[in-house]
Formats: structure tokens, sequence, C-alpha cells
């Protein structure tokens, strides 16, 4: 039916639109060397910025990191309190000041007790420094290693917490192919003709025929008659709607008005777009050769930025 229907059917020489190159298509009809690449893209609608909350502060790292920092924090502590314990020159063996009031509570013999430990620690991640600093070589590589260790994050979270702060981000619920197999909120569906639900129909990768079982048996039918259909699904659907297409016209939407539909993930599979003749036609060799000198001068590719 339509284009491949009238050039079997004798009542066209020629068609030139988006038709994609495929095996069912090739045995009725020629086509010419691809003039465009392209794959089956997921488009969705665009999520709602998220804007900063109340522990924005923590996402310049992640969470993994934080707990590493923690356990950092604690071992580091841990470490220089068994060091002062073991080191003789962290101790406050010097004898009672004669002169010194009896009734005052005489110096603590080891300043670096676990909650001090504790106390140095935090003060030199926050670049605050303390009151107390080790006096035992061991005790000042420790120190030292925290300090260095504590440069490094600091430096690397200030270099991030801007940025984090002011640029708002799209979270998208949808990365792959895989995430809408695997889900079923979101819905998901094809043009009802062509060449995608041809490629569903026909996979035999474990993942696109599961997504072909859901889309065929699902209600209301997930299938559409027009891609303008399924972009105004798509925008329709409050993100409740994933469209499949083809890639070049997926990003030809994304970057039109009102810009509220995007791209996400790669391509799932990869083809191209073809001049179609019928079989047989002494037009093919002729737009082969054109097709070919229109890709070697560079126009092709010149028409694809232009109008992308």
């Amino acid at each position: 039916n339509g284009m491949v229907g009238e050039l079997v059917y004798g009542r066209a020489d020629i068609a030139v639109a988006p038709l994609t190159i495929t095996l069912v298509r090739e045995e009725v009809i020629d086509f010419s060397k691809p003039f465009m690449s392209l794959g089956i893209s997921i488009m969705i609608k665009k999520p709602q910025k998220s804007k900063p909350g109340v522990f924005s502060f923590l996402d310049p790292l992640a969470y993994e990191i934080w707990m590493c920092i923690v356990f950092a924090y604690i071992g580091v502590s841990v470490v220089l309190f068994l060091v002062s314990r073991f080191s003789p020159y962290e101790w406050n063996l010097e004898e009672q000041d004669e002169t010194k009031d009896p009734q005052t509570p005489p110096d603590p013999p080891n300043d670096f007790g676990i909650f001090n430990s504790l106390w140095f620690s935090l003060g030199a991640f926050m670049q605050q420094g303390c009151d107390i600093s080790p006096r035992s070589l061991s005790g000042r590589i420790v120190g030292g290693v925290w300090w260095f260790f504590t440069l490094i994050i600091i430096s690397s979270y200030t270099a991030n917490l801007a940025a984090f702060l002011t640029v708002e981000r799209m979270v998208s619920p949808i990365e792959s192919a895989e995430d809408l197999a695997k889900q079923t909120e979101i819905a998901y569906g094809t043009l009802d003709s062509g060449s995608t639900k041809e490629f569903f129909r026909r996979s035999k990768i474990a993942v696109y025929e599961k997504m072909w079982s859901y889309m065929k048996s699902a209600e209301p039918s997930v299938f559409v008659k027009t891609t303008p259909d399924g972009v105004a699904r798509v925008r329709k659907s409050k993100g409740k709607f994933a469209f499949l297409l083809e890639s070049t016209m997926n990003e030809y939407i994304e970057q039109r008005k009102p810009c509220d539909t995007m791209k996400v993930g790669g391509n799932l599979d990869s083809k191209g777009y073809g001049v179609a003749t019928p079989k047989g036609s002494a037009l093919g060799n002729a737009v082969n050769l054109a097709v070919l000198k229109l890709n070697e001068q560079g126009l092709l590719d010149k028409l694809k930025n232009k109008w992308r």
C-alpha cells in the first residue's frame, strides 16, 4: 500500500520520501544507496525541570562518595586515637608545676582521646583547624594524609556546587529500550504500519520480543495511524506514553517549538533512507549515481545540518 504500492502497480516512477530500506520492500521495489542513516529511537515528553531542594547541597557528590567520606572520617579518627595512645610523644608526663594551684585539675595525660580525635578530624575536614595538634611523627603523618584527602574532596565539591545549585536539571524516567521493557507505568507504541512496527514484529532479540508482546496486547491500543498522532499522544500523556519512531524525525521534532519532547537513549537499530523505483526500472542506476555524487560533494550533510 501507499508509495510502495504505487511503484509496484506502475502508477509511479519514483518515490522520494523518508522511505526506510527493508528486506520486505527490497523484494518488490528497488532502492538507491542510502542518502541518510538512521535508526529506531524513543521519544518521550520532556520531564519537568527539578529545582534545587533543601538537600541539593549533597548533589555535587554521589551517595557512595558521601558514605566513603563518613567512613574515612571515623577511620582516621580511630587511627589517630590509637597512634596517640601508643606514641610516648603524645603523653603529658611533665612533673606537676609547684606554683600551680593545687585545686586546679591537672592537664589530661593525652590530648587525643576519642572525642578530641573526632573533633580534630572534623575541624580539618571543615578547613577550620583545631585547638590541638599531633606532636608525634606518626600522628602528624596521619593528620597530613587526612588534610590532603580533605583538600581534594573540598576542591572537587566547591567546583561543582555552584553548577548544581544554579542549573535546573531534568531527570528522565526512561533512558533505554531496556528501561521501557521492564516497567509498566509508561505505555509505548509505534505507527500502526511501517518498518518500525515490522522491526519489533520480526525481531528475535529478547528485549524487543518482550516489547512487541506488550504492544500487540495493550489496551487501549498503543499503535497510532500517523506520526503527528504519535507526537500529539506523547505531548498529552503527561509523561505516560513513549513513541518509537525513526531517529531523524525524532530529532527534527525535538528541535521545533514547543520543544516539549526529547529523544532518549541510543538508536535501537541501524538502517537508511533510500530513493525507491519500480523493480528493474532504468531510473535506478541514474538515481544511484546522483545520490553518490551528492554524498561525495557533502551536499547531503549540509542539507541535514541546515534542517536539523
